[in-house]
Parts: structure tokens; sequence; C-alpha cells
């Protein structure tokens, strides 16, 4: 862990596995997102989580196993819309409730989320 990092300030892994539990435990009943994930989220849970570690400045176990992030580019092939944006940080914010993420590391996080998921809408709504 790198000091001073968000991951180390909210409780490194063991608070990224809390936060990816309660976000897929949501994206799984929301009606918005069902259709852009798989049925089975184990697999996309896992690479969440390596990427919040290494996104909030911990191990860079995502870029390790996968490479370069490229966020936009791996997110393409899904329709995200404003709307479906809207529904994935509404279910980010519960999560980081449920984790309970505490302030300010809270805010900070929420904000950098909601810029990463401006950057990846790609369709307008229909």
């Amino acid at each position: 862990m790198t000091p001073g990092t968000i991951y180390e300030a909210i409780g490194g892994l063991e608070t990224i596995d809390k936060l990816v539990t309660a976000f897929y435990k949501r994206v799984a009943k929301h009606p918005l997102l069902i259709p852009i994930f798989p049925e089975d989220l184990t697999e996309t849970a896992r690479k969440q989580s390596l990427f919040l570690t290494q996104f909030f400045g911990g191990p860079r176990l995502y870029s390790e196993e996968r490479g370069h992030p490229m966020m936009r580019r791996r997110h393409l092939p899904f329709e995200i819309t404003p709307s479906r944006r809207d529904a994935w940080l509404e279910c980010m914010a519960e999560a980081l409730t449920e984790a309970q993420i505490e302030e300010p590391y809270l805010t900070a996080i929420f904000e950098k989320l909601t810029m990463t998921a401006n950057h990846m809408m790609n369709t307008p709504e229909p």
C-alpha cells in the first residue's frame, strides 16, 4: 500500500471487497443495468475489485493482470446511456454507504467515480 492513498485510508482490500459486494448486489437487481451485465457477476466483480484497488492507490493488480485499464475502450461494446450512468452511480452511492466509507473519502471516491462514469457514456438516450 502506498501511504496516504484513498485505498489505505478506507481500509484496503477488505473495504474494497465490501464495496464491490454491496455494489453488485444492487446491479444484479437494477432493471437498467441487468441488460448490460452478465448473469453471473462473479468475474465482473473480481475485475472491479482489481480496478478499484488500483484506482484508489493500492497495488496495481488490474494492470498486472489485464494491462492498461483503457476503461472507455473496454466498455464500448455496451450501450451506456445517461440513465444507465445514473443507475450505476446510484448503485455505487448506496454501496459506498453500506461499506461504511466515511468522509472525506466518501465524497472523494464518489467524485472520482462520477468522472469515470461520465467518460464511459457512449450512447444517447433512445
